[in-house]
């Protein structure tokens, strides 16, 4: 009797429990915490890729045998393909790639990732042609976008650290080329450099990417650096109406309208709003190698150039300091009128000089042009200090800047040191993105007003500024400076703001964007742009395929 109970189980435990463990291990699950690819434009006007992504297998996931990798066309040429895993070489198959679109698989054979292991896989594609489009708002450059492969969602866990470089064409000068807006998740704007080739670089890099999401960069050079030939040309208005009419009379006639529809009304529409945002990118992406680390010795306002903080926060800033150096008081606040000193201090920086150079204007457009001017001459003397030093270390040098300020200002325990901390590190505080918000939380109980705020507030000035002097002491009460509610105070900063947006430079947007176009012109998107990479296994869903559409899906990730 006992065997045969033991018997019974046996068969019940592979009947029902072994296909239900061999079912687990047959599906995919990797995490890719790290892929980086170098895109290279080569002078023949083909494109090179070196992929390198890290994978790691999930405990209980199958065996990542194959890895597809998408390309962005057809044009790829294989011979030029080479794989290997962890150092150790691999081949590379096109008839074995199950992904969506174009591409090829890496067979991993002996070097298979297994369940709770990682390996890093290294790809070369050298020649892949058909990648290159003309520039919609310069007949003069050639527009390249790229997408690095991903992988199908249902695979992947966790997020990505994605590095994504392109090498632009041999002989590209440094202030040729244009990059075109970055993906979201992604810096507004890429990191500049030249290679050991003496190539220049655009770097985008996000720690907080993922491995199944499609991100499109792209940048723009002049086309005479490469052959003609490689550029693909988009159909004609008459070759889309033929196609159109033609198209009518086959099964085919739907996309065909789809193609007249993206190209006439999608790309206008999409190219409008991207536009939009990228009006408040005013720093140029900059040209050097990197490796000297930060730049120190900014002031405040400086860094809020470089933070790319609004202009409107940043005039304020200007108008706190001069202010502070006795070099102007404020006549009436709504609308702006500033009394400047007749003397005025030897310590001025030269963007303080210029902004009191454009409040001498009578003339409010004349006024506007001319703080447009200064700060286009900030940001590019700050574009120029920055040179030879890494952007994103000097930005997280100067964010911690800013919130050891604020750590000063919220460890104050009475009113007055509370006081004394915000009147020296108001300017340092108002880097915050979130200014308004935080004020309100953390200037809290009565805030004593500082000596100077009575150049800024009229209200709280016990007498006219005597021209050419320093600001006369605040009213006082029990031997006290006189004294606002911290929400108050808090409020009357971020009202100066709201004044010079609203009365004094007027539209904010098309402010910026008059010193955007002078510092970091704009970069002429692709008319059309292809992309490189998709969802596997049907992740991807191709809806054009018309002539310069270069809607080419990829895909990867088994």
């Amino acid at each position: 009797m006992l065997r045969k109970i033991l018997t019974a189980l046996l068969i019940l435990y592979v009947a029902l429990i072994l296909p239900a463990s061999a079912l687990a291990q047959s599906s995919y699950s990797f995490g890719v915490p790290l892929e980086s690819v170098d895109v290279s434009w080569n002078s023949d006007g083909s494109e090179a890729l070196q992929y390198a992504i890290t994978f790691v297998n999930q405990s209980g996931a199958a065996p990542i045998d194959f890895v597809d990798v998408g390309m962005p066309n057809s044009n790829f040429d294989m011979s030029t393909v080479t794989a290997d895993v962890n150092g150790h070489n691999v081949s590379v198959s096109q008839s074995g790639y199950q992904g969506s679109g174009s591409g090829f698989s890496v067979v991993m054979g002996a070097q298979t990732i297994q369940p709770g292991v990682s390996g890093v896989v290294h790809v070369d594609v050298g020649a892949i042609t058909g990648v290159l489009y003309p520039d919609s708002n310069d007949s003069t450059y050639a527009s390249a976008d790229f997408a690095p492969t991903y992988f199908d969602s249902q695979y992947v866990v966790g997020n990505t650290d994605l590095k994504v470089t392109f090498h632009l064409p041999p002989g590209v000068q440094p202030t040729e080329p244009k990059w075109h807006s970055s993906p979201s998740g992604f810096p507004s704007q890429p990191q500049a450099g030249i290679d050991s080739q003496s190539r220049i670089t655009y770097m985008w890099e996000s720690t907080s990417a993922n491995a199944y999401t499609e991100y499109t960069f792209g940048a723009s050079f002049p086309k005479h650096y490469v052959p003609d030939t490689a550029i693909i040309q988009p159909p004609s208005i008459l070759d889309v109406i033929g196609g159109l009419i033609s198209g009518l009379f086959n099964s085919s006639w739907a996309l065909y309208f789809c193609c007249f529809i993206l190209f006439f009304v999608g790309i206008p529409i999409f190219s409008a709003i991207q536009g939009q945002r990228r009006k408040l990118q005013y720093i140029p992406p900059r040209i050097g190698i990197e490796g000297h680390g930060i730049k120190r010795g900014l002031t405040a306002v400086e860094a809020g150039i470089l933070l790319e903080e609004p202009l409107d926060k940043v005039m304020t800033m200007i108008l706190f300091g001069v202010i502070k150096k006795s070099a102007a008081e404020v006549v009436t606040r709504d609308p702006l009128e500033l009394s400047l000193a007749q003397t005025q201090p030897a310590n001025l920086n030269q963007y303080e000089i210029d902004f009191l150079k454009a409040f001498g204007q009578k003339d409010l457009s004349l006024r506007r042009r001319a703080l447009q001017d200064m700060m286009v001459a900030l940001v590019k003397s700050v574009s120029e200090k920055m040179k030879g030093f890494s952007r994103k270390e000097t930005q997280d040098y100067y964010k911690n800047i800013m919130e050891q300020a604020w750590a000063q200002v919220e460890a104050a325990q009475t009113p007055e040191v509370k006081s004394q901390a915000i009147d020296q590190n108001l300017e340092w505080t108002m880097l915050d993105h979130n200014y308004d918000q935080r004020s309100q939380r953390v200037f809290t109980g009565p805030i004593f007003l500082p000596i100077w705020w009575g150049g800024y507030d009229p209200m709280y000035r016990s007498a006219p500024m005597v021209t050419g002097s320093a600001p006369t002491s605040l009213p006082t009460g029990g031997g006290r400076s006189s004294s606002l509610p911290g929400a108050t105070f808090a409020a009357s900063v971020v009202g100066g703001v709201q004044t010079f947006s609203n009365k004094v430079i007027g539209n904010m947007s098309s402010f910026t964007s008059g010193v955007a176009n002078v510092t970091n012109p704009p970069p002429p998107p692709s008319t059309t742009s292809y992309r490189g990479g998709g969802g596997g296994h049907g992740g991807c869903a191709c809806a054009c395929a018309c002539a310069g559409c270069a809607c080419a899906c990829a895909g990867g990730g088994r």
